[in-house]
């Protein structure tokens, strides 16, 4: 029974992380965190070429001329610095260090006086950061160029115009008589046995037509029909329909065939 216990005890002991390979069985009341735990890289610098050429014009030295034994202490500064800040030093900048160490040590040495027109070691330096300098004013002058037809392009596209020309139908006369044809079936369904002598004149009904409609707006073709009037209303209303048609007086208007017939008056 006690070594179940002793079992279950160590099985709840087991450890929820690894710090530095010992394990952490207990969860820290504060958050701890070790100096090497974080690291800040900083690129102030493209490269080697940059450092020297921030160095010499921090100083306002001249390129041609420049004191090899100062900017080489400075430049050696600053890689210790990096060291110690545990910052990641490119491979270059080492070869940088080497290079003007190397540069240093050829200025120490004494000329032999018949080598006096032997090349200054910093001659291929001096070339270097000028023709860096060079390429990195271009770039700064292409940079502070507008973005806009260089890398952002508006585009410009003219939108042709479409016009479409859609007279309209003349209308037929099979569609007049279709239109009268409904007219027709609707005034039979009003149709009265009482017979009477009504007054009706073609003449007054194109005067009561040429009342309703006007040349600015379109009157409907069924408007002019009363089905309380019968048969014989319709047809005296559609025969004055017909009698301004042929005296120029109105004129009949169809969007497309089978279409609502409209009327409007002759300006």
């Amino acid at each position: 029974m006690q070594n179940f216990t002793n079992n279950a005890s160590n099985q709840s002991e087991m450890p929820f992380a690894l710090v530095q390979g010992e394990p952490l069985t207990v969860i820290p009341q504060d958050l701890y965190i070790p100096p090497d735990a974080l690291l800040v890289f900083l690129e102030a610098f493209e490269g080697p070429l940059d450092l020297l050429l921030y160095m010499i014009k921090r100083q306002n030295i001249d390129v041609l001329n420049i004191p090899i034994a100062a900017i080489t202490k400075q430049y050696m500064e600053y890689i210790h610095l990096m060291e110690e800040l545990e910052l990641e030093l490119a491979a270059e900048y080492l070869v940088m260090a080497s290079m003007l160490a190397e540069i240093k040590s050829r200025m120490l040495l004494p000329r032999p006086t018949e080598s006096a027109d032997e090349e200054d070691p910093r001659a291929e330096l001096i070339r270097r950061l000028q023709e860096y300098e060079l390429f990195k004013k271009a770039a700064e002058d292409l940079d502070a160029l507008d973005r806009l037809e260089r890398e952002i392009h508006l585009p410009d596209i003219e939108i042709p115009k479409f016009e479409i020309d859609m007279p309209l139908p003349e209308v037929q006369i099979k569609d007049l008589l279709a239109a009268f044809r409904d007219v027709v079936n609707r005034a039979e369904q009003f149709a009265s046995h009482h017979v009477e002598r009504e007054p009706l004149s073609v003449r007054e009904r194109m005067v009561r037509v040429l009342d309703k409609i006007s040349a600015d707006e379109f009157s409907s073709f069924y408007d002019f029909f009363d089905d309380k009037e019968g048969r014989m209303g319709v047809v005296v209303s559609f025969l004055a329909i017909l009698e301004l048609l042929k005296e120029s007086l109105i004129e009949l208007v169809q969007s497309e065939p089978y279409a609502p017939i409209y009327i409007k008056a002759i300006s």
